[in-house]
Parts: C-alpha cells; structure tokens; sequence
C-alpha cells in the first residue's frame, strides 16, 4: 500500500574532496522487481551541512523529505526515515556510484547529472486529448487545515445539469490526482470512463502533493477525511451537480476513509469501496506481509517469525500514550532482535544502530500508528447509504475473503439494506488482471483497470443515480 514498494517496500569508496559540488539535482534509474523507478535527490546547501529532497516521478511523488544529507571525504549519505530508505555512494566527475537499499534489500543506484528519460510504457487505456467532455482545473479549501486543495472536476457536457458525482479517493502515500503508480493512472481512467458515461467526477491531488498545499507528513487518515468533507462542501457550490446524488469512492486507505466520512455526513449518496480495509489496521497489515512474503517464495517459518515480531510492535503502537517513550522502546526492541545473527543478515552491511532508528522512524509516524491503531469496522457500522463493496480475487494487500466479509458483517450491525459485495476472479490490489498478484506485477502489466470492474462500477452507480 505504500510507494516506493515499501516492502507495502532497497561501494564504491572514490576519495577526492575540495571543490565538490554535491548541490543540485541528481537523477538515477533504479531498477527492482522488473520494474524502472526514476529517483531524483534535490540538494542544497545550509548552514550546518545539507538538506534534500527526494522525488519518484514515476509514482508521482514529489518533495518526500530526507531525514539526513551528508557528503564527507566524496562520500554521499542519505537516509529516508519515513520510507525506511538509505543510499550511499561515491562522488566522482558528477557522477555517484552507489547503493540503494530498503526493507532489507539493497540495489545497485547510480546518479548523475543528466536528466533521465525513459521510454512510456505501454498504457493502451490511458485517454488523450481532446476528451468528449468538459474538463475543469478547480481549486477548494480546507478551510479548518488552511490549505487549499487543487484537482480536476469532469463533467458529461460544460453547460450541463444535475449531474451525479463522484468524489476519487486516492490510497495510501501521497499521491496525486491520477493516482499515478507505476506508469499506471487508474484514477485518470475511472474518471474518464464515469464521465464518457454521464457522471461527472472530481479528483484532487493530495494535500502536501503536486499543486495541493498543506502537509503530507504530519497527516493521518483522519485528516484527510476533512479533505473529502471540503470537497463536497465545494460540490454543492456547483450549480452542474445534483447534490442529492454526492457520492465517494475510495482505492485502498481511500476505500477506509469513504465510510468515515459517509458515516457522519448526510451529504453522501452513496460510496464505492475499492479493496477498501474492513480489518482492523494491525491486523490488514500481518495478514498482507504474510501472502506477500509467501508469494515471494519466503518460507513459512520465517513468516511467522516475522509476524510475531511485527504484532509485538503494533501491540507497543496500540497501547502507547508517549511518542517519545514508544520510539525508545521501539528502537530498543528492534536493537535486541539484531543481536540474533538470523536478524543481523538483513542488515547487509547497514550499522544495526542506524537500521534500528530508521525502522523505529518509519513505523511511529502520525500516519502509520493512526492506521495500526484503526478499526474501520467501527465507521462501517454507522454507514446508511448505498455501499459497494469489491476486491480482486488475487489482491495480496487486502485480503479479499477475510476483508469483504469484514465489511458485510460491519453493514450488517448498520441495518444497511442496499449493499453489494462482490470479489472480482484474477484481479489484483490495484483490479489488473494479473498472474499472482504479486506488488511486482503492477508496473509490468499493461492493463490499467479491468474494464469489467469499471463497467460493473458505473452500472451500480447509474442505478443509485436514478
């Protein structure tokens, strides 16, 4: 669920040091899974050393913060604390030469001056201009968060009449309005394909990501929710929108985030849930590492092994009141499972310190204990409107039969009478047609969305417009 293929995500030593410019920006192609992921590190200079940036242009990611810049006797450091990243390398002649590692795995990454531009994947579903509709760059405020929130609203015909709407709701990391992941832009085709079909459609990018304002960071899914609710309020600015027939419909965290707000807003028609979480937050995460490292070849002992030392630390998140004492005591546990040398092989090369601070960071931001510590069962239960409910049959992020029949059973204590659960054969996390379902199919698959999801989804939504 998160980017950089976090896990849900990876010397040469040249010395010469005065005169070195390490400022500026640096481009590099890392290659993992079968898949190209342009990475670009923006430096500069302060005070007291350096500061970066790091963006993935390939999933849409811009200004991700580096937790720690620094170039000492021609050698680079970076570390990405949020996304469990750390890159060093060698600086000679513009050029860096070193290695990128995350989650336990580490790729050859080199970096150079020159701008890198690799060849467009195949993406045959992907529209082009000009659309047969009506397409409008709009701006609305958060007027509580103080950010304004930039997106595309589509409509059937510029000069048309009530309307139904759907609001897009991206999954975890930030992301953009497309929700672009991989070369692929599966909320540019929902879009598209709702809109050609007479439903107008707004999308935004998210806060702290592309031209939204705020911060990305600091936000939790909660936050985000207030982010939905200001884009209705916009909505029903618009005299083009029937504003009876409001609707949401969430991708993975997205999918967690319609029901919270349809739970406490009457504004909402109607929501769609795609692979939207119906566990538990620490739970969904077991079970996705477990089909995960299964899928990968991982065998069962060390699965479970892991699990256990994972569930100890979501146990910590759960019951933690001090930030400060659950990053000591967090750190401290994960310095001790290190000791044992089955551990210690993950580390490859990494100081256990340094690897145990970068976990510690990565797993207590406001985002991830917001979401191990959430029951989206609890919102589901208050849910009164038309809810659709879909997974595919192979997703391994959120598993189907344990997480729609989560969600049925939520909607069941809600007393909700118009609810539609469906599970879709051989579609993955993200409703391609895949082989395994594997994260490492996403890029290397052409197809973008199932179009029979997408026919599914619009007919559903057209009956509740009537």
């Amino acid at each position: 669920m998160k980017k950089i293929i976090s896990g849900l995500l990876i010397f040469f030593i040249i010395t010469t040091a005065s005169a070195q410019d390490i400022t500026g920006k640096w481009y590099g192609l890392l290659k993992v899974q079968g898949t190209q992921l342009r990475i670009v590190f923006n430096i500069t200079k302060t005070e007291n050393g350096f500061s970066s940036t790091m963006d993935s242009p390939d999933q849409g990611v811009r200004g991700i913060r580096v937790t720690t810049t620094t170039f000492d006797n021609g050698i680079l450091k970076l570390s990405v604390g949020s996304a469990g990243i750390q890159y060093e390398g060698g600086y000679k002649e513009n050029m860096i030469a070193g290695i990128f590692k995350q989650g336990g795995a580490q790729y050859p990454l080199d970096f150079s001056r020159e701008q890198i531009v690799v060849k467009a994947a195949l993406r045959p579903q992907e529209p082009s201009k000009p659309y047969p509709y009506y397409s409008d760059e709009i701006e609305f405020k958060n007027i509580n968060a103080k950010i304004a929130l930039s997106g595309t609203l589509t409509l059937p015909e510029k000069n048309g009449t009530n309307y139904p709407v759907v609001i897009l709701i991206t999954g975890s990391g930030p992301q953009d309005r497309d929700e672009s992941l991989l070369g692929h832009k599966p909320f540019l085709i929902i879009s598209d394909y709702l809109t050609r079909n007479g439903i107008a459609v707004l999308r935004y990018d998210d806060r702290g990501t592309a031209q939204s304002g705020g911060n990305f960071k600091t936000a939790t899914s909660a936050d985000f929710a207030t982010d939905v609710e200001a884009a209705i309020g916009y909505l029903k600015t618009r005299k083009e929108i029937n504003q009876a027939k409001i609707g949401l419909m969430g991708h993975s965290e997205g999918g967690m985030i319609a029901p919270m707000v349809a739970a406490n807003n009457p504004d909402v028609n109607f929501i769609v849930l795609l692979a939207g979480p119906g566990i538990a937050g620490d739970k969904l995460l077991l079970l996705q590492q477990g089909l995960i490292a299964k899928a990968a070849g991982t065998p069962v002992d060390a699965i479970a092994k892991s699990q256990e030392q994972n569930a100890r630390v979501f146990e910590m998140i759960k019951k933690s009141t001090n930030d400060e004492k659950l990053k000591a005591d967090i750190k401290s546990y994960l310095t001790d499972l290190l000791k044992d040398s089955a551990n210690a092989s993950k580390l490859n090369g990494m100081d256990k310190d340094n690897y145990a601070a970068l976990q510690t960071e990565g797993i207590t931001t406001p985002w991830m204990q917001y979401f191990i510590k959430y029951d989206p069962s609890i919102a589901l239960t208050k849910v009164r409107c038309p809810v659709l409910a879909i997974n595919g049959e192979k997703d391994l992020q959120v598993p189907p039969k344990e997480n729609l029949e989560a969600i049925g059973n939520a909607l069941k204590k809600a007393r909700n009478k118009n609810v539609t659960i469906k599970e879709f054969p051989g579609l993955n996390h993200l409703f391609q047609e895949c082989q395994t379902g594997a994260p490492s199919e996403y890029g290397t698959i052409e197809q973008t969305f199932s179009p029979t999801a997408l026919a599914e989804i619009t007919k559903w939504i057209k009956f509740q417009a009537e």
